[in-house]
């Protein structure tokens, strides 16, 4: 790294040294010398990270500029484009004849009605629905009265319909607005007040109503032939919790935990049992599974980014490079080489890992001091070396079996939208706060992949039914 035209590894090298050749600092000064120099050097590994060689956000990049688009087309639609755009219906909410002005027409012609030409306007109506339920009451001489039952549904004086559960449910659990937020909708749009404690109290409803559907998820998920993994940081209450996803294509299960290994694998309930391919980026926890894995290699290409710009180290390079080639041919080729070219690939992998022990060694055992124990410290460059070399099966796997993803990109994608909440709202109350949210959002994120809206899949449940993709009595 190079700083107002000063090589900083070099420099703190050179100062090393110095320290080491210095007989006459105290044991004092010396120490504090390399305690700043640790310091140092931590500080500059930070201040070089961004989204191209971390898992940091590119919404954190400094001056972070946009990509320019591929090609020199104009924005919108090229030409030849057929394009989308709103199609007539057969039944229209209102119909507005329009009569021709007859005393315009020629006075050479003999004009008659043919029929109409169609245009329609669409716009929507936004407005509060009242029903008023008057039930009949008789009475006899006596002053006795019968009153005509209520619908099941119908407990109390005033209360909210349905409608207003689901969407209030929608804009807090999809939409991730605020309580506030979210009254301040009712009242403008709606003419309905509405209080946070209400919404709570929906939003409780749903999570309860959607037990069978987590444990339905748990069960569909283990008969997957490949799942992903990961997890994130949340806040709950001011503290440091996480959140877990276990995912595929077309089903999704969240769940908040104080911990982030064994213990919430376990509370999870799913992959102690799982025998199918884990994709995950390489959390040791993981491995202690029984089950086959396969490494997230977009991890792998920030991390030889990282070691290539502040470690210099060459084959780091080479090593992307070729990842991203094998994924191109992957995708070439409909999702697996067949093994000749498996093989021609992985020879070049293994040459590239190869030249990599020369440029990046192993600490040097010589260098234990006395009475030290363990594994020597390795650089990040060097960790992920030997991770590259050791798992070797796992990092390629994308390329030798049909359907292995290159990327684990499936459960960030999942991830994605509570780091969107907590940048909102900052954190959960509760611990059962978030234990709703990731119940409610589960069932969403499900609904979406198997192509149910979320306003359709929220019906449906308060309905009583489930969505055609669970197999579940209701």
């Amino acid at each position: 790294m190079i700083i107002e035209n000063i090589p900083v590894e070099e420099t703190i090298e050179k100062v090393k040294k110095q320290i080491e050749q210095e007989n006459n600092l105290s044991p004092g000064l010396r120490t504090s010398l390399e305690l700043l120099l640790t310091l140092v050097t931590l500080l500059l590994g930070k201040l070089g990270l961004n989204s191209r060689n971390s898992s940091k956000p590119p919404s954190s990049d400094p001056n972070r500029k946009k990509k320019p688009k591929k090609g020199s087309n104009k924005p919108g639609g090229q030409k030849g484009h057929t394009g989308n755009h709103l199609k007539l219906i057969d039944d229209p909410d209102y119909i507005e004849s329009l009569k021709v002005d007859r005393s315009t027409l020629p006075s050479d012609g003999n004009f008659q009605s043919v029929g109409y030409e169609r245009r329609q306007v669409f716009d929507i109506k936004i407005s509060r629905v009242v029903t008023e339920y008057q039930a009949e009451i008789l009475e006899d001489e006596r002053g006795r009265q019968v009153v005509a039952r209520f619908p099941d549904h119908v407990k109390v004086k005033t209360q909210y319909a349905s409608g207003v559960k689901i969407h209030s449910v929608y804009m807090s659990n999809f939409q991730l607005l605020p309580y506030k937020r979210i009254e301040e909708h009712f009242a403008d749009q709606f003419g309905i007040p509405l209080s946070a404690g209400s919404i709570y109290n929906f939003n409780k409803e749903v999570y309860e109503m959607l037990a069978p559907f987590e444990d339905w998820a748990k069960k569909a998920l283990l008969n997957q032939p490949l799942l992903h993994v990961d997890e994130t940081g949340i806040n709950i209450g001011g503290k440091r919790k996480w959140l877990h996803v276990l995912c595929c294509d077309s089903l999704t299960l969240l769940m908040p935990h104080d911990k982030r290994g064994g213990e919430a694998i376990e509370a999870m309930g799913v992959l102690p049992y799982y025998t199918g391919i884990l994709v995950h980026d390489h959390w040791k926890t993981y491995y202690q599974l029984t089950c086959s894995h396969a490494l997230c290699n977009a991890h792998h290409l920030r991390e030889l980014e990282r070691a290539g710009e502040q470690d210099n180290q060459v084959w780091a390079r080479d090593m992307q490079v070729l990842l991203l080639e094998i994924n191109k041919a992957v995708d070439a080729t409909g999702g697996m080489l067949n093994e000749l070219e498996a093989e021609v690939f992985r020879e070049q992998y293994k040459e590239i890992l190869k030249k990599a022990e020369t440029q990046c060694p192993p600490p040097d055992e010589s260098q234990r001091k006395k009475g030290q124990r363990g594994r020597l410290k390795r650089s990040k460059s060097r960790n992920l070396l030997e991770r590259l070399i050791l798992y070797e099966q796992d990092v390629l796997r994308f390329m030798a079996e049909q359907d292995v993803p290159f990327s684990n990109n499936q459960a960030e994608r999942d991830l994605r939208m509570i780091k969107v909440q907590q940048k909102i709202s900052g954190c959960f109350r509760s611990e059962y706060g978030a234990k709703m949210y990731a119940r409610i959002r589960s069932y969403l994120s499900t609904s979406q992949k198997n192509d149910i809206s979320s306003e359709e899949a929220l019906r449906l449940l308060f309905d009583g039914r489930w969505p055609s993709f669970m197999e579940i009595s209701s």
